[in-house]
């Protein structure tokens, strides 16, 4: 972990195909993008976030990213409040149609979406 200003950064590693890339989480805010693999012991720095937005590319199987159900898999295991997909090709389908495929507390990201995070703990 490292600090900007008073504030905690811990970057979580994850394979982005065969190349290490970071993540991080930010209080209890989770970015992951770029990502295929994911460690148990990476896992466990994201477990409980109110908020994990994570890398969703397509619903087939992707050599460097996380599809559909790779992305739906990560978020049961660490169960965060909210999540949501990022990185999403038009092979997902429609913003809508998707969302309907989703559990209640999953969402697609879409283009100028903002997010308010606030401070907490």
């Amino acid at each position: 972990p490292f600090k900007v200003n008073e504030t905690e950064i811990i970057p979580i590693e994850v394979m982005h195909y065969k190349m290490p890339v970071f993540g991080f989480r930010i209080r209890d805010f989770v970015y992951i993008t770029d990502v295929s693999y994911i460690s148990d012991k990476e896992k466990e720095k994201i477990k409980d976030a109110d908020l994990l937005i994570i890398d969703s590319l397509r619903k087939k199987k992707h050599i460097s990213h996380f599809n559909l159900d790779e992305s739906l898999k990560l978020i049961e295991e660490v169960s965060p409040k909210k999540a949501l997909f990022t990185h999403i090709s038009h092979f997902m389908g429609k913003h809508d149609d998707l969302l309907q495929e989703l559990p209640e507390n999953v969402s697609p990201a879409f283009d100028g979406e903002t997010i308010l995070l606030t401070k907490s703990k």
